[in-house]
């Protein structure tokens, strides 16, 4: 079964006005017009087209200078209507531009009807709006196909010239660089394919818990601290290790967590660690279960001296070397940090997401707590791709989730804990998909059940 694509019209017409749509209401008395929708099943065809193209001897139609070309594409409708899929970029003050290549998928351009219509016309961008029209020419996802062996050029055609000039040639022809045709693959692609680095995804959790005393996450003693444990309630950190853990360690098969603590000075020489096992384990610090890690997390209070500096740096460097062990894609790393925002070597953390931005792993940081967060929003890089010292990070790895907005006042935990779980999830497909497409890993064939 296919999903379904939505067309929205809206006209004043009498034509619309003899369809079955929906009037719509506004001030009494006035007619506002009415909107009719149109639907359409879309094709399971998930392949995707990448196609550049060039023009040549446009007509000029900017007084003061040549034309400013771009292309729009249409996809024709089952009931012969046209519907946007595409614009190019505009190419100032040419008429012979050639377009930078584009990628679009089959299900938009003809939704995976090969000989279906495909209507490119041809405009001169103007500052206000009011494009001029150039010309037009029709083809197909089958015509266009054939580019991947040979030149395809068409002629743009202006109808208005055309019945007003008797020796009207064209107004310019436009030619088909390249084309060509790639499968895109979904997440459920590599889980159904059985890959061990999709649904048995090695996870791995880090709790920053460096306190030089001045840090909001505070002495455990203390009612203050994000570490205070209750006989009534869970701690800040504790509750989000516990929330935050149920969510992802479904993703891994055998729910063995590796747990290791960061920032505090550890027994039995008082020495300052950034790389501690929470089960005080250095040969196996994997933890059974989230409950475990919660329960080693507990015990490791009553241990340890949470002290500062707070360094991401050293855990973010272990998981990448193993990582680095397995890059064919059948394993995918996962790094969980939960933090109060303090962080002590910025630019050492930096680098080392730059340097792991190659490597099959993503990270999630979660923080806790009433801080600003600023260098989590740095370190997760939706705004500006992440950088250190000239190298940018290859792929965007790092979602930072703040975990006081999910919780609910009105007491709905449940509507809380499943909006925390969008969240926190929202990225890693895609980040997974990203490291499988760079290195062009398939997902392999799932076996007989």
């Amino acid at each position: 079964m296919g999903s379904l694509s939505c067309s929205i019209i809206i006209s004043a017409g009498d034509a619309a006005r003899r369809l079955p749509c929906c009037p719509t209401e506004g001030v009494p008395g006035k007619r506002c017009g009415t909107i009719l929708l149109l639907a359409e099943e879309l094709s399971n065809c998930r392949d995707i087209v990448t196609m550049q193209l060039c023009a040549n001897k446009l007509d000029k139609k900017d007084f003061f200078g040549k034309s400013d070309p771009f292309l729009v594409f249409y996809r024709s409708n089952e009931d012969g209507t046209f519907t946007i899929c595409h614009k190019t970029e505009v190419v100032k003050n040419t008429l012979n531009p050639v377009w930078q290549p584009f990628t679009i998928p089959v299900r938009a351009l003809c939704n995976g009807d090969y000989d279906r219509t495909v209507k490119i016309d041809v405009y001169d961008w103007d500052r206000d709006g009011s494009h001029d029209f150039i010309g037009e020419f029709a083809t197909s996802y089958r015509e266009l196909s054939r580019a991947q062996s040979q030149f395809t050029v068409y002629e743009v055609l202006n109808p208005r010239k055309k019945c007003k000039k008797k020796k009207y040639v064209n107004s310019g022809t436009v030619t088909l660089l390249s084309f060509s045709v790639e499968s895109e693959f979904t997440f459920v692609d590599y889980i159904r394919g059985g890959v061990p680095g999709v649904w048995g995804v090695p996870i791995t959790v880090g709790l920053a818990m460096g306190c030089d005393g001045h840090c909001a996450a505070g002495l455990p003693s203390q009612p203050t601290s994000l570490h205070y444990v209750s006989p009534y309630q869970l701690s800040a950190y504790a509750l989000a290790l516990k929330a935050v853990g149920e969510i992802i360690q479904d993703y891994d098969s055998d729910k063995l967590f590796p747990a290791y603590g960061f920032g505090a000075k550890v027994p039995p020489d008082g020495k300052i660690s950034h790389q501690f096992p929470l089960n005080n384990n250095a040969e196996n610090p994997s933890c059974a279960g989230i409950e475990g890690v919660l329960e080693s997390y507990l015990q490791s209070l009553r241990t340890v001296q949470l002290y500062g500096p707070t360094n991401f740096a050293p855990v973010i460097n272990q998981v990448a070397g193993t990582a680095a062990q397995v890059t064919d894609g059948s394993q995918y790393h996962v790094l969980l940090i939960i933090t109060d925002g303090v962080i002590s070597d910025m630019l050492q953390t930096k680098e080392a997401i730059v340097t792991a931005s190659s490597l099959p792993m993503s990270i999630i940081i979660v923080g806790v707590g009433p801080a600003e967060f600023e260098a989590m929003e740095e370190l997760d890089g939706d705004e500006v791709r992440l950088s250190s010292r000239g190298r940018y990070a290859e792929r965007d790895i790092v979602q930072f989730v703040p975990f006081r907005d999910y919780v609910d006042d009105s007491g709905n935990q449940v509507l809380s804990m499943a909006r925390l779980a969008k969240d926190v999830l929202a990225e890693i497909p895609e980040q997974l998909l990203s490291y499988m497409k760079t290195r062009d890993i398939k997902p392999r064939q799932a076996g007989p059940e």
